[in-house]
């Protein structure tokens, strides 16, 4: 019997994920130059299931094939990253507000956003943490306002926009997130008093701050 988990489906699966992962930690400096061999000897992975992965990371604009065969990381510019902020902005505001309509008009709030506003407090107290862990609670945080806000499509268009603004080396840049922790609180208390009008704009607020922090990092020589 074939197993499962060998099967080519599976090890092309597992090699996409563990690429992407790779490229997401800043295991890849943008516009470094890769080849198939190379990354089939670094991960163990056969080539097969490999170029399934690559071809998947190339249509998600991750990944690009130059002339001759070798690969490059796609840069995310600052313009790019700019515009998903400002996309994100009027998506998550929209959201808050109707988060907050329901919990006003009797909905319970949902588990996962007191979890958020517990690890928030935490951060916002003065715990320190490195990147990938206040960015996997940060995700978090914005998946469950999406969820409270009874919203099917955009938890994944927010996963998609925040997996390629994690990609642009200035978002590493930061390491102290007592700031952002508080004004994602702002959001979860407005949300849990069923204030649409304060929810949209404490989220408002909040990318506003993103934004300004951007072009803070930008700015920097």
């Amino acid at each position: 019997m074939t197993d499962p988990a060998a099967a080519p489906g599976t090890l092309a699966q597992q090699a996409y994920g563990a690429l992407k992962s790779r490229i997401l930690e800043g295991g890849f400096a943008p516009e470094d130059m890769l080849t198939e061999r190379g990354l089939a000897a670094a991960s163990g992975v056969s080539r097969t299931p490999l170029r399934a992965a690559i071809s998947r990371l190339e249509a998600e604009g991750v990944i690009a094939r130059l002339p001759g065969g070798a690969l490059m990381i796609r840069p995310v510019t600052a313009e790019t990253l700019l515009e998903i902020v400002q996309t994100r902005r009027l998506l998550e505001a929209a959201a808050a507000a109707r988060a907050a309509e329901r919990i006003a008009a009797g909905a319970p709030l949902p588990a996962t956003l007191e979890a958020s506003r517990d690890t928030m407090r935490a951060y916002a107290e003065g715990r320190d943490t490195a990147f990938d862990t206040f960015w996997a609670d940060d995700d978090a945080f914005h998946a469950a306002v999406a969820e409270t806000a009874g919203l099917q499509l955009l938890p994944e268009l927010l996963a998609q926009m925040r997996a390629e603004a994690r990609r642009c080396t200035i978002t590493r840049a930061h390491d102290r997130f007592a700031e952002q922790a508080a004004e994602h609180l702002a959001v979860i208390e407005a949300i849990a008093a069923g204030r649409p009008d304060a929810a949209r704009a404490a989220m408002e607020a909040h990318l506003e701050s993103v934004r300004a922090r951007f072009l803070g990092w930008l700015g920097r020589p």
